[in-house]
């Protein structure tokens, strides 16, 4: 037991130590963005104060919240470091969900703003920031939240339950973990709203409608329509949702205005389907997927194997 203990001490410490050490590294980068930009363009008038609140954010906050638990990590108080810590961890979740508005504005700015884009091209070519531009430091706070939640987990696991300071660890590992929760649905909202849009481009015309509330996309690809009378295999695209399939068919090669597009074919609703492979159980070249809508049966093939299992396994979830 004394050994074990011994080994959670050591491991203890060499965690409390890596995370002051960053946390110091992660405070100068900080600096740097509210030294050389924040604070000189406060002063200098160089942006509207509505648009330096849009690009920077609770930048300031943010600093001051890591600035108080790195004196807290100083003189080991680790207790009341992590519990002034959780109070400001929502600033964290606001700062995510204001990153894409930041960047856009950003690059807005850089763009019509002369004045502003020499002040930033001369600002960034201080030795301090060593070739970095002020884009790649905008994202510093949420690669640090999920380093909390690592530092803060290892730092719980190597605590004996009976330590005064293990329930505000574990408190503290809830409260970082929920936020990155909540960070990563916001990432994954952003990402899915882009695919949204990619596909509604890649369809001629707006009859389609992608963009729908609540829509998720899951997957795409090219696979062979069995027609039920013996024609021809047709080749078709297929865009699944997690409501509704989408086939269609590449427009005409020549077409002055859509030749690099799609035409959509078919929209089949997810609510009454049922899907069941026909073949494609063993590891024989290809497959066969069977789909069942109540007024229509899709035979969907593939010769490849794994790419059947795929979108079965795509198909069946999506169903369910």
């Amino acid at each position: 037991v004394e050994d074990q203990r011994a080994r959670w001490e050591r491991k203890r410490s060499r965690t409390a130590k890596e995370l002051l050490e960053t946390e110091h590294k992660y405070l100068e980068q900080l600096d740097l963005v509210l030294t050389y930009f924040v604070t000189i363009l406060k002063a200098k008038g160089t942006l509207k104060p509505a648009v330096l609140e849009t690009i920077f954010g609770p930048l300031e906050s943010l600093y001051s919240a890591s600035h108080v638990l790195s004196l807290h990590l100083e003189k080991g108080n680790l207790g009341p470091g992590l519990e002034n810590f959780c109070q400001s961890l929502d600033l964290y979740g606001h700062y995510a969900e204001n990153l894409e508005h930041a960047n856009k504005t950003l690059k807005e700015q850089v763009r019509k703003n002369k004045s502003f884009r020499r002040f930033k091209k001369l600002q960034e070519t201080r030795p301090q920031f060593q070739g970095r531009q002020l884009e790649d430091l905008l994202p510093l706070p949420l690669q640090r939240l999920h380093q909390y939640k690592h530092f803060f987990r290892d730092l719980l696991e190597n605590t004996s339950p009976d330590a005064a300071e293990y329930q505000k660890l574990a408190k503290t590992v809830k409260s970082v973990c929920e936020v990155c929760h909540w960070v990563q649905d916001i990432f994954d909202k952003r990402e899915n709203s882009l695919q949204l849009l990619r596909v509604q481009k890649l369809l001629k015309g707006q009859k389609t409608q992608v963009l729908a509330a609540g829509r998720w996309y899951i997957r795409e690809g090219w696979l062979l329509v069995v027609p039920a009378k013996g024609e021809e295999l047709k080749r078709r695209m297929f865009f699944l949702f997690s409501d509704v399939l989408i086939a269609a068919k590449p427009c005409h090669p020549l077409h002055l205005l859509n030749s690099s597009k799609l035409s959509c074919q078919a929209v089949y609703p997810l609510h009454q389907c049922s899907v069941d492979k026909v073949f494609g159980h063993t590891w024989s070249q290809g497959g066969l997927l069977s789909l069942s809508f109540p007024h229509k049966t899709l035979l969907l093939m593939s010769s490849n194997q794994q790419e059947i299992n795929d979108w079965y396994q795509s198909l069946t979830a999506a169903v369910r």
